[in-house]
């Protein structure tokens, strides 16, 4: 057997869901949780010093698949032709053991409800069949997604099998090659404090009775838990609800 894997470049990824969107048009799923490619979005450090974590992440066909042991009903396998890890429906009795152990989240669920039957990310075997890629990585105009033979993508970009988001690539050996995203650069010297002062004051035509936006700096430099909606990279949702505020952008 020849192991099929993906290559996922964060540095080039900018969160556009087009790898997810294309996912569902081509499998033709509904708008909703259930999602084989997961983009997630999130917000790290303050102010200021933030950034945008975005993390692309569908099924890596693990070498060591935490999930086909999992399940009690052996309804995951994983196919001889291209390794490919793949759920028989049939069998499935949406108990969710897979869930709890596949480290990367990667079974999703149409809803919550007991016995929902899992999915997950099918390494696009029907478009392989066809001499096609997967259709993820057909859609990326960015190019951070490639697939191919693993042993080829290691030999073309490395050997890195985990992000600094993502579980130990040790837990189940994923089929993956990841490039982690470039450190981030001040490109433009600018003033914090300053911008602090500028966003204090209601401007030059506001009312003089106005109070200031903000009294204490602290507030912005260091808000309190809460605040922020999306603070934490949650790669595995324990409810249909927190997986779509994880992965969605219409907000």
């Amino acid at each position: 057997m020849t192991q099929y894997g993906f290559f996922f470049d964060q540095s080039r990824c900018t969160g556009c869901r087009a790898c997810s969107i294309s996912c569902k048009e081509w499998y033709d799923i509904a708008p909703g949780p259930l999602k084989y490619m997961r983009v997630y979005q999130w917000e790290q450090g303050t102010f200021p010093n933030v950034r945008l974590g975005l993390l692309a992440v569908n099924c890596y066909h693990c070498d060591k698949p935490a999930c086909i042991d999992a399940c009690p009903h052996q309804a995951i396998f994983k196919e001889e032709k291209y390794g490919a890890v793949l759920i028989d429906e049939d069998r499935c009795q949406g108990e969710r053991e897979c869930w709890e152990a596949c480290p990367y989240g990667a079974i999703v669920y149409a809803s919550d409800q007991k016995g929902e039957k899992a999915h997950k990310c099918t390494m696009c075997v029907d478009r392989l069949e066809a001499k096609e890629i997967p259709i993820c990585v057909h859609s990326c105009s960015l190019r951070a997604l490639d697939f191919g033979p693993i042993d080829e993508l290691r030999k073309k970009y490395g050997d890195c099998n985990t992000l600094e988001e993502l579980p130990d690539g040790s837990l189940t050996r994923p089929s993956a090659v990841f490039k982690p995203r470039d450190e981030k650069k001040q490109l433009v010297p600018w003033n914090g404090q300053k911008v602090l002062e500028l966003w204090q004051q209601r401007g030059p035509f506001a009312s003089a009775d106005l109070p200031p936006t903000f009294n204490d700096k602290e507030a912005v430099v260091n808000p309190p838990s809460g605040v922020r909606g999306r603070d934490r990279l949650v790669l595995k949702a324990k409810t249909v609800e927190e997986l779509m505020t994880a992965t969605r952008d219409d907000e």
